[in-house]
C-alpha cells in the first residue's frame, strides 16, 4: 500500500466521527496492510488517553474510559492481524526532513510538530498518498507533493 495515515484518519477508523464513513470505506477497499509509524501510534494512544481525562473533568468533552479501552483494543487487534503494520523509520532522517518542512511552511501556515512529523514520515517512506481529514495538514501534504486520498 503506497499511502500513510495521520492521527485524524486513525481516529475516524476507531471512533465514530463525521469522517468515519470515508475512513471505513477506504479501509474496506484497501488491499494489504496500512503502514503506520511508532510515533503515529503513540500520538493516537496519547490522544485517546487525553480524551478520557477531559471527559472526567467535564462530561461534555472527550469520551469515557470504556470507549477508550475499546478503541485501544481494536487498534491492538488490527496490529496483531496485520490490518496495520508498524514500518521501520529512520527517525534521524525524518527529523531532518521535518526541520526542512518546518522552515518552509510553519511561519506561513502554522503547522504543528506532529503534523510535520507525519508528512515527513510519509515522504521518507516514499509514499505517494496521504490519509488525513485535517485541512491544515492536507495543505502541507499537498504542498510537498503528496496526494490526499480521503
Amino acid at each position: 500500500m503506497n499511502c500513510f495515515p495521520d492521527t485524524s484518519f486513525l481516529c475516524s477508523v476507531y471512533r465514530t466521527q463525521v469522517h468515519s464513513p470515508k475512513a471505513d470505506a477506504f479501509m474496506a477497499a484497501r488491499t494489504g496492510t496500512l503502514p503506520v509509524s511508532t510515533f503515529l501510534l503513540l500520538e493516537f494512544r496519547q490522544s485517546v488517553r487525553l480524551q478520557v481525562r477531559l471527559h472526567g473533568a467535564d462530561k461534555t468533552k472527550g469520551f469515557g474510559k470504556a470507549e477508550a479501552t475499546q478503541m485501544l483494543r481494536d487498534l491492538e487487534s488490527d496490529l496483531r492481524t496485520k490490518v496495520l503494520e508498524v514500518v521501520p523509520v529512520d527517525w534521524s532522517v525524518v527529523h531532518q526532513r521535518a526541520e526542512e518542512l518546518s522552515v518552509r511552511h510553519t511561519e506561513q501556515r502554522g503547522h504543528q510538530l506532529a503534523d510535520i512529523i507525519h508528512v515527513a514520515t510519509a515522504l521518507h517512506l516514499g509514499k505517494i498518498d496521504f490519509l488525513t481529514f485535517d485541512a491544515n495538514q492536507k495543505r502541507l501534504a499537498e504542498a510537498e507533493g503528496l496526494k490526499v486520498v480521503v
